[in-house]
């Protein structure tokens, strides 16, 4: 499917692509009703692929394709035509349709696809990513190039517009509810001092950051745990914005800003340093940049430093969702753990830490499509339709896939394998009082 690069997701302008069909396809149509009965009993192999999920689907106004005993919704696909290129690309097909109003669904969006998200995983990572009548669109490259390409896509929108939704401090990665009464603010606090207490950061040390965003963590590490910092990203939308802040905040004597890939790190930094993390930037890697990774953690981490990375995964390897990668983030993909050990293992880094965070996860992205329907007059206004129903479809079932256990959330802690100052527990990730043991106490 061609991608349309007047849109700002390329969201292709399906009636158009429908008028070239039925203007151009005259003979294959004169067979409609046929051939719209072979697409019908293509989909429901499809849906049974998938798990035969509790959702309604129907075709048109009433040519039911797929009826369950109890139903928690009902999606309808409007015409034949995006039937059959669903068939063709199942993941990719579906978005583009929903995002162009050429599906619709009834009912709860995080509930429907939540049971058709539950359903494929009890099926398999291959349940309903198989296409009848094609191969899954190619993934965007992570080179130097096509990382910038890829990030701009996503982050260039406008920092007005991720402002319109995120917290007041423009954090964009899972918060952490550490009671079950907290505002998204305090959830998203809460996280950058869970990540600072696993780093055991102390005043003086030298921490870098690898993808920054609008730099909340690297700002909150140095306000909060007295830490200088190295901060990377090469978004330029998203370091404009953080250099602005570190302005306004005075903290230019401890956070530097830097627009760069992570790649060009060890080049940049001065001596190795106490401390490396990166939170949201693993998932926008992919896997064949994962030993440079970890040749720059391994480059710029002191002996007795401390590493941790915060990532989207997956409990086994699998593509990423094809609609996903094209129109919202192109290049990434999520890693399991043992993908993550890619990384790991070459260097003989020692795993500390393993956390899954996926229902925190689940609950922000909740909390971030209530902020975003409560604005979306403006952001219809200042883009379109379809870019509000893709946002919408992007966050909500996102929501879902973290509570189907679909995708995970890891954070890990790891250090080189010769640290004998680690600490012998995990009290002082939870306890405020004290700082934790370690070996050289005793």
């Amino acid at each position: 499917m061609k991608r349309d690069t007047s849109h700002p997701l390329g969201v292709p302008d399906l009636s158009a692509a429908e008028r070239g069909f039925r203007s151009g396809s005259r003979a294959f149509l004169s067979s409609r009703a046929f051939l719209t009965g072979v697409a019908e009993r293509m989909f429901q192999a499809l849906i049974r692929r998938a798990g035969s999920p509790p959702v309604e689907f129907v075709l048109g106004k009433d040519r039911i394709l797929h009826r369950p005993r109890r139903s928690v919704g009902r999606v309808t696909i409007l015409d034949t035509s995006t039937l059959w290129r669903i068939l063709r690309h199942p993941e990719l097909a579906f978005g583009d349709a929903y995002s162009a109003g050429r599906l619709m669904i009834t009912g709860s969006l995080v509930d429907v696809l939540f049971h058709l998200y539950s359903c494929m995983e009890r099926a398999g990572p291959r349940g309903a990513k198989r296409s009848w009548l094609g191969m899954q669109p190619r993934p965007r490259a992570n080179s130097l190039d096509g990382s910038q390409h890829n990030i701009h896509h996503h982050y260039n929108l406008g920092n007005d517009f991720y402002r319109l939704w995120l917290d007041d401090q423009m954090v964009y990665t899972c918060a952490y509810y550490r009671s079950d009464d907290y505002t998204l603010e305090q959830a998203q606090v809460a996280k950058m001092d869970h990540v600072c207490r696993k780093l055991r950061l102390e005043p003086g040390m030298r921490v870098v950051e690898a993808g920054c965003g609008w730099g909340s963590l690297a700002l909150y590490m140095a306000r909060e745990y007295g830490v200088t910092v190295q901060a990377f990203n090469i978004s330029t939308a998203q370091i404009a914005y953080a250099r602005e802040r570190l302005t306004r905040e005075g903290l230019e004597d401890r956070v530097q800003f830097v627009c760069d890939d992570y790649r060009n790190i060890p080049a940049l930094v001065r001596s190795p340093v106490d401390a490396f993390v990166s939170v949201g930037m693993l998932e926008h890697v992919g896997v064949d940049n994962y030993g440079s990774l970890g040749e720059v953690i391994a480059r710029v981490l002191k002996p007795e430093g401390l590493a941790l990375l915060h990532s989207v995964g997956r409990a086994q390897p699998q593509a990423p969702n094809a609609w996903l990668e094209q129109r919202i983030f192109p290049g990434s993909y999520p890693p399991s753990l043992r993908e993550i050990m890619g990384i790991l293992e070459p260097h003989r880094f020692s795993v500390l830490d393993i956390e899954n965070l996926r229902l925190h996860y689940a609950r922000t992205l909740l909390e971030w499509l209530q902020r975003f329907d409560s604005r979306i007059g403006e952001i219809r206004e200042r883009y379109d339709e379809s870019f509000v129903r893709a946002w919408r479809l992007y966050l909500a079932g996102c929501a879902a896939a973290f509570r189907a256990s679909s995708i995970q959330l890891y954070q890990v802690l790891f250090s080189h394998p010769d640290n004998n100052s680690i600490s012998l527990t995990r009290e002082h990730q939870y306890n405020t009082t004290t700082g934790g043991a370690t070996w050289a106490e005793f």
